[in-house]
């Protein structure tokens, strides 16, 4: 037995497929066209104890580890959901877990330790104020780490923090934020020396602080159940209290996390691609052209082999990595595989499945649409295709 398909799991499996059949299918195309998702969803997903899945009992999560959180990402797309509803729904898989990391709380996975080279936190306030309702569906945060001339250079971030006595002073800009509109907080990555100096910290910073302003809706190409925003600070006064760990120490903060952020994206890619695959060959079987099924054609059988191989290779590979990191291993390199094979596959994946639907797959009623235009994301969000290809060709000595 496959140490991601337990007795557990399957029941894990279960209950989010469960969830989606009642809870987001009925209502799935209406928040599209909305651009958001109801607060009351983050309520019902946390009383069925989804939402917390990957956090430790102790800060109010519902326990498990990564591969718990794969499981459950994996089928909410599987079932009919999309990418875009885990990034409106499971924001806080990127707002919090540093949080917890900093607050040395116990946990599996990824999230779990505290800061190498952080002193113990003097307060553990951000897991009462934050945490416990982000899990419990009463709150919803955001992570802000994109600047507008900044993209994937985490170092050159140029929001500035600067002290005056018990607070810091912010002022900046992000862009790109999932979740920015509905957030009621947002963990915000700043420079707390000259800007672009790498000298990074992180601040949970309140909505509604003045001078800190959320800007217009951003449209998009997909994820359009997922709200985004462009957020700036203008001498923004925000308590030290709301500093995450040590000051200084937000760069290897942030670079600690990416692994399970890439790891959900791979799995939101290699997902998409599995519903896409189940999408096409349903729509083959169903529909006749010159009097025989789409699927009794060898060119079209090919196709769907050869898609489903594609996706079935990247989920396989996807697990193995995302097993080693569970288990603690640096596998840095890996991941940066991980998400490029995923992706990969995907993109392949979806474009043939919109093309074997025909003019239908091109309507907005079309399940398969939507995945076309989510599936664009995956390669950019949480490091481009290109970034993941640096990091590989240094882990090969080049």
């Amino acid at each position: 037995m496959s140490i991601v398909d337990t007795p557990e799991r399957r029941q894990l499996r279960e209950l989010t497929r469960s969830f989606v059949t009642r809870e987001v299918l009925p209502h799935l195309d209406d928040w599209e066209r909305a651009g958001e998702v109801p607060r009351a969803l983050h309520a019902t997903a946390a009383k069925l104890g989804l939402l917390g899945i990957g956090f430790p009992e102790s800060v109010g999560g519902s326990g498990g580890d990564l591969l718990d959180s794969i499981i459950v990402t994996e089928e909410l797309i599987r079932s009919g959901g999309s990418s875009g509803l885990v990034a409106a729904l499971f924001t806080h898989g990127i707002a919090l877990p540093h949080m917890v990391a900093a607050a040395g709380a116990r946990t599996g996975g990824s999230l779990g330790g505290r800061l190498r080279g952080a002193p113990p936190p003097a307060d553990d306030g951000l897991i009462e104020r934050y945490v416990r309702p982000t899990l419990a569906g009463t709150m919803i945060g955001a992570l802000a780490i994109t600047e507008p001339d900044g993209g994937s250079d985490v170092a050159g971030i140029r929001t500035t923090a600067l002290r005056d006595g018990d607070h810091y002073v912010v002022n900046g800009a992000k862009t790109y934020i999932t979740s920015g509109h509905r957030a009621d907080f947002v963990t915000t990555a700043v420079c707390t020396d000259f800007p672009g100096s790498g000298e990074l910290t992180l601040l949970v910073i309140d909505k509604g602080t003045p001078g800190f302003t959320v800007g217009r809706r951003l449209e998009k190409l997909g994820w359009h159940c997922s709200d985004t925003a462009e957020l700036s600070f203008a001498d923004v006064r925000v308590p030290v209290a709301n500093r995450i760990g040590a000051e200084n120490t937000g760069f290897l903060a942030i670079m600690q996390h990416f692994a399970a952020e890439r790891l959900s994206l791979a799995t939101q890619a290699y997902a998409t691609a599995q519903r896409c695959v189940e999408l096409a060959v349903r729509w083959c079987r169903d529909r006749e052209t010159f009097g025989r099924p789409l699927a009794s054609r060898q060119l079209v059988r090919h196709r769907l082999a050869e898609m489903h191989t594609r996706a079935e290779a990247a989920r396989s590979y996807v697990h193995e990595v995302a097993v080693r990191v569970a288990a603690g291993e640096p596998v840095v390199t890996e991941v940066a595989m991980a998400k490029n094979v995923a992706v990969a596959a995907c993109d392949q994946v979806v474009d043939q499945a919109l093309q074997l639907h025909g003019g239908f797959g091109y309507l907005r009623d079309a399940e398969v649409e939507r995945h076309y235009r989510d599936a664009r994301i995956l390669g950019i969000g949480g490091g481009t295709t290109e970034i993941m290809n640096e990091i590989i060709a240094k882990g090969m000595g080049l």
